[in-house]
This record gives C-alpha cells, structure tokens and sequence, in this order.
C-alpha cells in the first residue's frame, strides 16, 4: 500500500509544472479571438479628420493629422433612393455645390442615372465621397435602422477579400513601413540582432563585465541605480524606446554576473525609458506632440513634469532595489532563474577560459562605446529613427567584427563574423515574430483609421461620452485609465496622441479638467502601460533579447504596474487640484 502511495507521489507533476503559463503566441491568439467576437458585437464607427498645425519640442512648425470627435458617426447602409432625390435638389444650388467643392455636371450626372447603377466607385468618381455626404445631408440619406458590424473573414489577406483573421500573422508583419510597426521594428530587430550576434562573438563583452566586477569590489551595486536614472532620462529627453532592444544585450549579462536576474536587466533598460516616457517633459514623440494637438503650449508645464519625473524615478529605483536584495539574497527565488541559465553558461564558459582583457577587447568596447554617442547624437540633433539607428548598429558590429579578425578574439575569421551576424539575428526571430502578431490583434479590429468604420472608433467614442458629468477628479483619473487601456491598441506616443487628444481635450473642457491635465493623463497612460502590455513591439523585443516569455514578464511586472498606476494617480489628483 505504502509503495502504491508513493508511486503515485512519483507520478505527480511539480506544482510549478502544473501551474505552467501559456505560450505568449498562445496569449495573443487568445486575444485575437476575443477581439474577432467582439466585431460581432460592437457597431463600426468613423470620424472625419483634420490637419493642425502645432510646434514642437524645436520650435520649428508641424502638421498633424487628427480626428474631429464631433463627426462621429455609425456605419449605415446608404438609401440611394433618398440620395437620389437630394441630389436633384442639389444640382439647383450653385452656391451649395461651390460649398461643398462639387461639380455640377458630375453630380447632375449621378442624379439622372438609374438608383441600380449608382454605386461607391461612381460616387466618389463625382467626388461624392462618404464624407462630403455625410456633410450634406448627415444621417437622411442612410437606412438607420440597424447599424452595421464589419468582421473579418476567417480567411484572407488584404488583396484578396480583406484580412483574415487566420492570416493576422503575415498580415501583422507586413503592416506599415520602414519608419515604423510593424515590417520596421522586425527589420530593426534582426540587423541589431545580427550586430550584436558579432560584438558578443567577440568576448569583448563578457570579459569587460568580468574585469569590471573583479576591480570594483562590491562597487558594482551602484550600476542599478546608475542605469536605471540613465536609461529614465532617455525615454525622458527623446522618447526611448526601441532603442533600449541593444542596450539590453549588454546590460543583461552584466546584471546576472552581479547576481541579479535578466528582469533586472529590463528594469533599467526597457522599464526605465518607460517611466522616462511617462514623466517627460520634453519628449518630441510624446507629449510635445500632444500637447500640440491638445491645443497647449509646447513644453509648458515642465517644471511640474520635472518634479513628477525625479520623484517617480526614485521610487521606481526603491522598488528595483528591493527586488535586487531578494535577488542577490536568494537567486533561485527569481521566477526566470531557470532561462537565465543560458546567460550563466555562456558567462562561466567565458570565465573557465581566463580570458585576459586585452588591446582588442578595449578596441571592441571603445567601438560599442563610440557608437553609442554616435547614435545618441544623431536621435537628438538630426532625428535619426529606426531605419538609421539599425544602420548605424550594422556599423557598430561590422568594425567590432574587422577589429576581432585584426586581434583574433575567439580566433574569429571572416566567416566567424558572417556566421555570429547570422545566428544574433536567428536568435531574436521568435521576439520579431511576436511584433508581427500584436499588430496583427489591430487589423482584426480593423485598423486605427479614424477615416476608416472600425470598432475602434467605437470605442474611442463610447469612452469619450462614458467621460461626461462625471466630477473633475474622477475624471482626471478616468481619463488616465482610458489612456492606459487605449494603449493596448495603439502603443504609438504619436499616434496615441493623435487619436485621442482630439476627444478628450475638449472634453476636459466640459469636465472642468485642463487641457494640460489630460496631456498628463496620456503621456501616464501611453508611457507606463508599454512596459506591460503584449502589444508593444519594443517590450517584445527586449524580452526576445532576454529569453524571457511575456507571460513571466507580466507576472513579475503587474506589481510595480500597480505600485506605477499608484503613483500616476497621485499626480493626477494633485494636477486637478492645482488646476495644472
């Protein structure tokens, strides 16, 4: 009997194995399907747009195109029947047609044709697009009676029938251009993969790490607090974000051979660019933008922003260096110990070998160092974005390359170089497979065209009425979770920006919130959200870079979201209260 209870025992899986997380690419088609369903439920909706004119963080003039929140509508079937008769009063006012930028015989033309052959092609031929006639004549040229829902084909692709939602992973990938999401990020992905595939060939790297911490003698700890300021006032001067996906490949094994874990290493990279982003005073991607749009000052209310930034820093290096002690204290208590193992193999291969740091592992260092700045420089003064920054990584690991073959680290070759370029960018494939998807959750939804019937829309403007009569603090705070929720959708600084402060700037008007404290609320919203949500293309990059499953991620990082959220919510009831 005792042997039977005891075999059974045996059979009996971990607890840690039984309560095993899904896949992340099971998370996210999870989210695709509820997003699917939810198209069955939730009407599409549009707005009309407008180009305004702001100045940003450099004082030069820009234009940004936004939604007008007062042209809202649902999607209805068209009544050519009453468009018909409309239009044959139409062509008897001159002054209207002028109005409306029409020309009479084009519209006369669609007036005497048969109702049968009047179709969306012919109207917007005769510059009869949906807007201008919404603008006529509103909803009376529309069967109102039931308003329409548009979801995605199972199967598809958008030059044949539309998006599928089976195909959202191709389609996710090849979504947008060089300068962005998602085709962008993967392809800066990759070449930074491939970059650093080469300089971490080299040993430079390890053996740095490792003659830093034998010479410092305990100093060391003070790099968390360092780095983590660092990497805050960069997602605070110039919006960092992507940027960090190179930095992590060399922050990571530096804070594991300290004793720490790989979410240390996004903590002070990633998470704190976010926060950076968050309390900005002067992003030009972030709150410059909104603030723009939002009809405010540009850069005003930076010494608030300032204060917010340096208190909301400091606690987030409070609440690290907790973790840190527990870390340091018990390692196995860290929830990727397991998947760190990989960075402490590779360290201890690198150890057993007593590598003396020499003239070419200094050459490769000052190389990655140079361009650095180089990078630095060129975001800051010339507005260098991916497709430049990928380019100049490309640089950095070419001469890291030329200088290991020059000095023979790791007895590299030519080929050595061609092959670690090849396998660094294998290595993050699954991160950039990951962008692809999250994108992809936002074609099903129909994209974020506010010009375009999405359920989006809908949302958007459900929320902004959901806003109305409620008091000025709940409000603030209202505004400030939309924000954080909205980024799930769009995670975008810009194009967050550009979706939603044409709604609720002049609802805070109507709320009795300033236009300055819903800027606030965005750039909270948009900047501690992306540190969490799966939808980021820059978190799943980082994580990629530390072999890390986003499920993990969220688990470890929803505590210091709440703790984060905490904190936003204080600044934005003292920001109603001050009347910022």
């Amino acid at each position: 009997m005792t042997e039977v209870n005891t075999s059974k025992k045996a059979q009996k899986k971990p607890r840690t194995e039984a309560m095993r997380m899904p896949h992340t690419y099971i998370i996210i088609f999870g989210v695709v399907l509820f997003c699917y369903l939810l198209t069955f439920l939730v009407p599409v909706g549009k707005f009309d747009t407008t180009k305004v004119k702001y100045t940003d963080a450099n004082g030069k003039e820009k234009t940004k195109t936004v939604l007008k929140p007062e042209t809202f509508r649902y999607q209805y079937n068209l009544d050519k029947a009453k468009l018909k008769t409309n239009l044959e009063q139409l062509i008897a006012n001159d002054a209207k047609l002028k109005e409306a930028g029409l020309e009479k015989d084009k519209v006369e033309a669609i007036a005497k044709s048969d109702v049968a052959k009047i179709d969306d092609k012919s109207l917007e031929e005769a510059g009869l697009t949906e807007s201008v006639i919404y603008g006529l004549y509103k909803d009376s040229v529309y069967d109102t009676s039931s308003k329409i829902k548009n979801s995605p084909k199972l199967w598809g692709t958008e030059d044949f029938g539309g998006v599928g939602v089976l195909n959202y992973v191709f389609e996710g990938l090849v979504t947008g251009d060089k300068w962005g999401s998602a085709v962008g990020i993967v392809a800066f992905i990759l070449v930074i993969g491939g970059a650093f595939g080469i300089i971490m060939k080299t040993g430079a790297v390890d053996t740095g790490i490792y003659a830093f911490i034998s010479k410092t003698k305990g100093m060391e700890r003070i790099a968390i607090p360092a780095l983590f300021i660092l990497f805050s006032l960069g997602g605070a001067v110039f919006g960092m974000s992507e940027e960090t996906i190179p930095f992590a490949m060399i922050v990571i094994p530096f804070v594991i051979a300290m004793g720490y874990d790989s979410l240390v290493g996004i903590a002070v990279t990633f998470v704190a660019s976010q926060i950076g982003n968050a309390t900005s005073w002067m992003n030009p991607f972030g709150v410059a933008v909104a603030q723009g749009i939002a009809g405010v000052q540009v850069l005003s209310g930076a010494t608030f922003r300032i204060i917010m930034w340096v208190i909301t820093t400091g606690l987030a290096v409070a609440y690290l260096e907790f973790y840190c002690r527990k870390i340091r204290k018990n390692p196995k208590a860290s929830i990727v110990y397991d998947s760190d193992e990989y960075f402490r193999k590779h360290m201890e291969n690198n150890q057993e070998e007593k590598k003396q740091f020499g003239l070419g592992h200094a050459l490769v260092l000052l190389t990655v160092l140079a361009g650095i700045i180089w990078i630095i420089w060129g975001v800051v003064e010339k507005g260098f974005y991916i497709p430049e920054i990928a380019s100049q990584f490309f640089v950095m690991g070419l001469v890291a390359g030329i200088i290991a073959v020059i000095f023979k680290l790791n007895n590299m070759r030519l080929n050595d170089v061609a092959s670690s370029f090849q396998s660094g960018a294998a290595d993050l494939v699954g991160a950039a497979i990951v962008v692809g998807m999250a994108k992809g959750i936002l074609l099903v939804l129909g994209g974020a065209n506010p010009n375009m019937p999405t359920v989006l829309n809908t949302v958007l403007h459900g929320i902004g009425n959901a806003l109305e009569g409620l008091p000025a603090v709940v409000s603030g705070i209202f505004m400030y979770l939309f924000q954080t929720v909205f980024n799930f959708f769009v995670t975008s600084n810009s194009g967050q920006a550009a979706l939603t402060m044409p709604i609720l700037a002049p609802l805070s008007d109507i709320v009795g919130v300033t236009r300055q404290t819903a800027t606030l609320a965005y750039q909270l919203g948009s900047g501690f959200a992306d540190a969490i949500v799966p939808t980021s293309a820059s978190l799943m990059g980082v994580l990629g870079v530390a072999r890390i499953d986003w499920t993990k991620w969220a688990k470890w990082q929803i505590k210091m979201q709440a703790f984060l959220f905490g904190i936003g919510c204080i600044f934005m009831i003292v920001a109603v209260a001050i009347s910022f």
